[in-house]
């Protein structure tokens, strides 16, 4: 299930837990993330990258037109993939993006973890949440030591993801529940 929780980033004292989609929504909007659900789209187990893009087109469509992005692509990550630890290490540090990051999980989930005005906020995403990092943001993500999810990428750089690591502590400061 889709969760939030807000903690002070001095104190680590929880100040927000919640499952409520709208007020996962409106409380990231306070930071300007972007989240939302995408209903009604299947796609078949075993679904190459080109059918999920040509299922989620329409969706695809409509938010590249708003963001004015350029590209999109499918980014899949299992327990079994042979540089999963090595992919979650990079991801799991605090970075910044000189773009917003976007993804869309098709399937499996993982945790967008923003360090924004002194808190920490611990957004876990599920198969049909959209997430908007906005552009200079302090975050990590993880997906556990068992990643195993599937999720559409939206850039506008055509260099793809590229990150300015911050060599904060805060990642292993708020370690998620995975």
């Amino acid at each position: 299930m889709s969760r939030l929780t807000v903690w002070e980033a001095e104190s680590g004292r929880e100040t927000l837990k919640t499952e409520d989609a709208a007020r996962i929504a409106a409380a990231l909007s306070e930071i300007g993330v972007r989240f939302e659900r995408w209903e009604g789209v299947t796609v078949p187990e075993g679904a190459s990258n080109e059918q999920i893009l040509e299922a989620y087109r329409p969706h695809l469509d409509a938010l590249m037109g708003a963001t004015g992005a350029g590209s999109a692509d499918v980014v899949a990550l299992t327990p079994d993939h042979p540089q999963a630890q090595a992919m979650r290490e990079k991801f799991l540090n605090e970075h910044i993006h000189t773009e917003d990051e976007v993804r869309f999980f098709v399937r499996g989930a993982g945790h967008f973890v923003m360090h924004v005005d002194g808190k920490v906020w611990d957004a876990r995403c599920e198969q049909g949440d959209l997430i908007s990092v906005p552009a200079n943001t302090r975050h990590w993500f993880d997906a556990g030591e068992r990643p195993d999810f599937c999720a559409l990428r939206v850039f506008t750089d055509p260099s793809g993801w590229v990150a300015q690591f911050t060599g904060t502590d805060m990642a292993q400061r708020f370690p998620v529940v995975v």
